[in-house]
């Protein structure tokens, strides 16, 4: 039963998660609160380890939090199951895309769609931001690294990869 529910989820997500990776975190974290499957906690260490390893960050979700749930059997059925909805709609697509493609309606619904998106994901990281900034060292970390991101406009894989590193040698040492 329990994998029929994570198989309902993450195909639920797949479906209405429009704009990538990151577009999943606000139905991972309505998964966390609703079913415990996962912390918040660790949908924060979710997204650290999905950014720094290789492949798409929604699906490396999908994979670790069903393996948190039931195993490699768990795995396999939320990974598949996120990745269903964008494999039949991407046919369905490409058959009526020229059909489509210069349609007003089409194209103010997609352009409407950005900020929608960007809303879900801020109200998400806000959520994240207080389950994982929980000191000092974290926050200040934080702070700098967000700052840097707006500076230095280098590959976000840089600022992760140094949070990384100064958290560890933050918690091995304070």
């Amino acid at each position: 039963m329990i994998l029929l529910k994570l198989f309902l989820e993450f195909f639920k997500t797949g479906l209405f998660s429009v704009g990538g990776g990151y577009a999943t975190m606000p139905f991972l974290y309505e998964i966390s609160n609703h079913y415990g499957w996962y912390t918040l906690k660790e949908l924060g260490d979710i997204v650290a380890i999905s950014v720094i390893t290789p492949g798409p960050v929604g699906i490396n979700m999908a994979t670790y939090a069903g393996f948190k749930t039931t195993g490699i059997t768990g795995s396999i059925v939320a990974t598949l199951a996120l990745v269903l909805p964008s494999y039949f709609i991407i046919i369905l697509v490409s058959k009526l895309l020229k059909r489509f493609e210069d349609n007003f309606y089409v194209r103010s619904t997609l352009y409407s769609l950005k900020p929608a998106g960007c809303g879900m994901l801020a109200a998400v990281g806000l959520h994240l931001a207080k389950t994982n900034i929980s000191d000092i060292p974290s926050f200040i970390i934080f702070a700098v690294l967000f700052y840097m991101t707006l500076d230095f406009k280098r590959n976000p894989l840089y600022f992760f990869l140094a949070g990384g590193i100064i958290g560890i040698i933050v918690k091995m040492y304070f």
